[in-house]
């Protein structure tokens, strides 16, 4: 599972920003595309704060709290070598996603979104969120279907 982890963030890293390079490449002089208008669009934002813009220019609290969740997650996955795939894959996308904003507060100074659901007014967020948020919810699924006493275990276990 170590593989996953080692091979799995550096690639949803660099997938990561290949989006953002498109981004910036394609939608900053055009402001938004809709893929299907008034529903899902491609536009282009910088963000200088949180998940939905929260907690904006914090840059230091960013910086920390994403160095303590990948050092603590690196060294649980070579300390305890988790058997289970399910778990594994929640770390993995969880490090590659956080790792992925990092990237770009670090040589940018902000976030780059694009992914834009104007249906339901949802705030516009980026690949790396995706990877952050799926990751999340496999990790609460792991831990409460998945994390018990081997007979309570589910298939991922192990």
């Amino acid at each position: 599972m170590r593989a996953l982890y080692c091979f799995g963030v550096p690639l949803l890293v660099v997938l990561d920003q290949l989006t953002k390079q498109l981004a910036l490449r394609f939608l900053k002089t055009i402001d938004t595309f809709p893929l299907w208008h008034g529903v899902f669009h491609l536009t282009y934002c910088e963000n200088r704060g949180a998940a939905f813009g929260i907690l904006q220019n914090q840059f230091s609290l960013f910086y920390v709290v994403t160095a303590v969740v990948v050092i603590l997650a690196t060294v649980y996955m070579f300390k305890t070598r988790p058997r289970s795939f399910l778990l594994s894959l929640s770390i993995t996308l969880l490090v590659g996603g956080a790792l992925g904003n990092l990237v770009d507060r670090v040589m940018r100074g902000f976030v780059v979104d694009f992914l834009d659901f104007c249906l339901i007014n949802f705030p516009i967020f980026n690949v790396a969120d995706c990877f952050v948020m799926i990751g999340a919810v496999l990790l609460a699924l792991y831990v409460i279907f998945w994390d018990g006493p081997p007979e309570k275990q589910g298939p991922f276990s192990e």
